[in-house]
């Protein structure tokens, strides 16, 4: 007769969180909006409005 071998050892699950997501900041929170730059060069914006400037808006 033989032995099973001894099981391995599991790695534990993460724990469950309950607080409340809400009250905790989050990176939309925190980080610069859409579109952004850090360069701050009005010229270059000016350009990039004309640029993307819709067809109706000429």
């Amino acid at each position: 007769m033989s032995t099973a071998p001894a099981p391995e050892p599991r790695d534990p699950k993460p724990a469950l969180i309950f607080d409340d997501p809400l009250s905790q900041q989050s990176s939309d929170d925190t980080d610069r909006g859409w579109g952004e730059r850090p360069d701050g060069d009005s010229a270059a914006d000016l350009k990039r409005f004309l640029d993307e400037k819709p067809p109706h808006h000429l």
